[in-house]
């Protein structure tokens, strides 16, 4: 103290500390008394307290009784969770950590062995449940891509004869990574139980706290952990002088500081000094202390502390393999462990996996076509050669199948060469919800987001992987592990096909009505011109040459008619030709008119017919209906999927995404029946199904680019063992060429049914395609209709015949009785 009071440092000039040690009596209640009657009475500012070696009652009647004046108290061996209660020790603090710490240590050591999933084993007690809490906390707030998950947790308690039952369910366990915390009275039997299941032997770790180290029964190869300093009281009561000096040096520059309570029988009013003492404290840091650097969190507990890391080695001895200390470079604790000075469970020096690796596998898949075909049967046993069962079960129920099923596709293909490949069997079940998954906020959560569907069974260990068509996206990423992906594709648009009606007169669509009607107008005009102009020139009637006595009349209105006809549709003309030099020029101008206008006709008849192709009412993502939604237009998605979260990501789609969120389905083979039916317009989906779809209805048609490309891969749980198999196989798969036979046979070749012929479409190819009598069938019926229309004149032609031949012999019989008639009149006359 002497030495302190004179270092400007901590102690103002003119001030001096004044020390008053005392006795701690081994009973609380005697303790209590001797604080009233020689540190209070002696009107103290801080109290620096041990513990007794029968316990830490005593240290609690310390802290009750002078915190009952915040008087502030710092203990230098307390260690105990109840002590950072400050509800019931307001003014308590500690130089040493309480024991929940050690799971700050145990984290990094995770960390550094890159464990990932662990067994948590616990006292229920106060402390066991603080180390679990704050372990837990720790593991959550790691790196994004570093990850360690409490696989299970076992609270033992305390006193107990027998463990062996409790630590009988951890032979099943996957991880083979134990963390202990526990008294030192329970130890032996918690070990020896261990020892009984051959949870001790090569294979498994064993990290403990720093009481069990003392431990006769603890196995060799188990980590544990040390506090630097632990006992050397000395230490710690010096960096506490110092830091007290520090809080009252700086309270005094800034604050009055009123005098000490006097009198335990002095309740009436309370010390503040006291408790701004506390805050001051609090805020000390004190970076160079002989116990290392000394800084308190808001509960008044030491933080910064530095251990040993020690290892057990064969015979029981305690090696010390590594520290975690504070580095002034780096700002923050850092650990060091030399791994070759460990031994391992087994006295061995290589590093045991930490984790067991099954051999049977829960694989949970989803009914997706082309990637898993689901048919219900009545027994498994109905399952044909390329199916696998594939039972349904509820989401409480995993044990009764709700529906047994048989699956088939490109996922159950994909499954069936992963399990020769990596030699696992697996049990293959449906999705419990249908549904792909995604994080929502449900009801009674208090607004805590979980997973559904698919994701949900992997994140709460139901299943070790997913063989369906399974995005990857960041969200699902941050819960789960991904393999490479097995089929890389977009989002595209599917919608129903406008195909124009092929109706009656479609080879007149080239040109308009109007413009037919001109045509046809012209046509008479032009012929009536050429009779006029033909019919009043002085040339129209002229002799014939070599042939006297002949002569032939100018053109007349049906030779007219006929050579404007003939003209047109280039048809043989014969001899009504126009004679006169006008008439010949008319014709020849015709001749020009005629030739534009079938050419023009010609052209545009290719068009409409040789092009004229069904055209989807989209052009893809950035299309105006689907930016500006219309009323008479609606799409939409699948509810919970990877393209849904697509949408919600994207700022830009934010208007799109509201839209079909009151409009999505919960399966994908709905929405694509409502295309099919009409009363859904688009369906926004993964590129490989609807490929598919259009390739099986000639009705269906996906529309725009390729979008929000993505890749569908197996999913994992975190952390697990298969990810970097699974995902050298999925490469090796793509290289041997599997995987492209997978897409012929399910994807770009599709049969739903083996035995029937695949279904055939037309592909919209940039070339013209051959006509058929579906486009020129109007023309056939053209002529059809020249037959019948020619057999009616025809026949209208024979009765006109007919009638004028009877009307002629009629004429001539008339004739025959005048003139017989004449010839007797002629004779009665002579």
């Amino acid at each position: 103290m002497m030495k302190l009071n004179s270092d400007t440092k901590y102690v103002q000039e003119g001030t001096r500390l004044i020390a008053s040690p005392i006795l701690m009596d081994p009973n609380p209640i005697r303790t209590a008394i001797d604080v009233c009657k020689h540190l209070i009475m002696k009107q103290i500012y801080a109290v620096i307290v041990s513990h007794s070696a029968l316990g830490e009652l005593s240290s609690a009647a310390v802290s009750y009784t002078s915190g009952f004046y915040h008087i502030p108290v710092i203990g230098i061996s307390s260690r105990d969770s109840a002590f950072s209660d400050k509800n019931i020790h307001v003014s308590f603090l500690r130089t040493v950590p309480p024991y929940s710490h050690q799971a700050d240590v145990w984290v990094e050591i995770l960390k550094h062995f890159h464990y990932e999933k662990v067994i948590f084993i616990h006292s229920s007690d106060t402390d066991g449940r603080s180390v679990l809490g704050r372990f837990q906390t720790n593991a959550q707030n790691l790196e994004d891509d570093i990850e360690i998950k409490i696989e299970s947790v076992i609270e033992l308690e305390p006193g107990a004869d027998n463990y062996a039952r409790k630590l009988e369910e951890l032979k099943n366990a996957q991880a083979r990574v134990y963390l202990l915390y526990a008294s030192l009275n329970d130890a032996k039997a918690i070990f020896q139980a261990a020892a009984s299941h051959n949870l001790t032997e090569s294979g498994h770790v064993w990290i403990v706290t720093e009481q069990l180290l003392r431990s006769r029964d603890i196995p060799q190869g188990a980590l544990g952990i040390k506090l630097l300093n632990a006992d050397n009281e000395k230490a710690h009561i010096n960096d506490c002088l110092r830091v007290l000096a520090a809080a009252l040096k700086e309270m005094s520059s800034e604050q009055h500081i009123a005098e000490a309570p006097s009198n335990c029988n002095e309740t009436a009013t309370t010390w503040e000094t006291g408790r701004k003492l506390f805050e001051y404290i609090k805020r000390q840091e004190l970076l160079n202390g002989e116990t290392g650097k000394v800084v308190f969190d808001e509960s008044g507990d030491r933080i910064n502390a530095e251990y040993h890391v020690m290892n057990i080695h064969l015979g029981g001895n305690i090696v010390p393999v590594g520290k975690y200390l504070y580095s002034s470079i780096k700002k923050e604790m850092d650990l060091s462990i030399d791994d070759n000075k460990i031994s391992w469970p087994g006295d061995t020096n290589v590093k045991p996996a930490g984790f067991m690796i099954p051999t049977h596998l829960r694989v949970l898949t989803i009914e997706e076509v082309p990637f898993v075909f689901v048919r219900r049967v009545e027994d498994s046993s109905d399952c044909s050669g390329d199916e696998e069962p594939c039972p349904h079960y509820n989401t409480t129920d995993s044990v009764t199948p709700i529906v047994m099923n048989c699956c088939r596709g490109y996922c159950i293909d994909l499954l069936r060469q992963l399990k020769i490949k990596m030699n696992f069997t697996a049990s293959l079940a449906l999705s419990p919800d249908g549904q792909f998954g995604s994080c929502v906020t449900k009801n009674g959560t208090a607004g805590k987001k979980e997973w559904t569907g698919l994701i949900a069974e992997l994140v709460n260990e139901k299943a070790e992987m997913i063989v369906a068509p399974l995005t990857i996206t960041p969200e699902r990423a941050q819960a789960i592990e991904f393999s490479k992906p097995f089929k890389y594709q977009g989002i595209t648009i599917l919608v129903k096909t406008e195909r124009k009606d092929l109706k009656f007169g479609s080879f007149l669509q080239p040109f308009r009505g109007s413009l037919w009607i001109l045509v046809m107008v012209s046509v008479h005009i032009v012929a009536l011109a050429l009779y006029l102009l033909d019919r009043f020139s002085p040339f129209g009637r002229y002799r014939l040459a070599n042939m006297d006595g002949t002569e032939e009349d100018a053109l007349n209105l049906s030779s007219a008619i006929w050579f404007a006809w003939g003209v047109l549709l280039n048809s043989g003309i014969g001899e009504g030709t126009p004679r006169s030099f006008a008439a010949r020029v008319l014709g020849i101008v015709w001749a020009g008119f005629a030739m534009i206008i079938v050419a023009s006709y010609t052209a545009n008849l290719a068009a409409f017919l040789v092009l004229d192709r069904p055209k989807t009412i989209l052009s893809g993502i950035h299309d105006n209906r689907l930016r500006n939604p219309a009323i008479n237009f609606n799409y939409s998605t699948v509810k919970g999927s990877a393209v849904e979260m697509y949408f919600r990501r994207q700022v830009e789609l934010s208007n799109m995404y509201r839209v079909m969120e009151r409009m999505n389905y919960d399966t994908a083979q709905a929405a694509i029946d409502a295309v099919k039916k009409g009363s859904l317009g688009a369906f926004i989906w993964d590129s490989s199904r609807l490929q598919y779809e259009a390739a099986q209805d000639c009705d269906l048609m996906t529309s725009g680019e390729l979008f929000g490309r993505s890749g569908y891969a197996i999913g994992l749980q975190k952390g697990s063992p298969w990810a970097n198999e699974v995902t050298l196989a999925i490469l090796e798969f793509h290289e041997s060429g599997f995987m492209e036979k997978l897409d012929d046979k399910w994807i770009i070749n599709p049969h739903r049914d083996p035995t029937q012929p695949p279904k055939t479409c037309k592909i919209d190819q940039k070339v013209p395609t051959t006509l058929g009598l579906e486009n020129m069938h109007d023309a056939f019926y053209l002529i059809a209709g020249g037959i019948v229309g020619g057999l009616v004149l025809i026949l209208i032609e024979v009765f006109y015949k007919k009638h004028q031949l009877k009307r002629q012999r009629q004429l001539e019989i008339a004739r025959h009785a005048a003139d017989k008639w004449r010839h007797t009149v002629q004779v009665s006359r002579n």
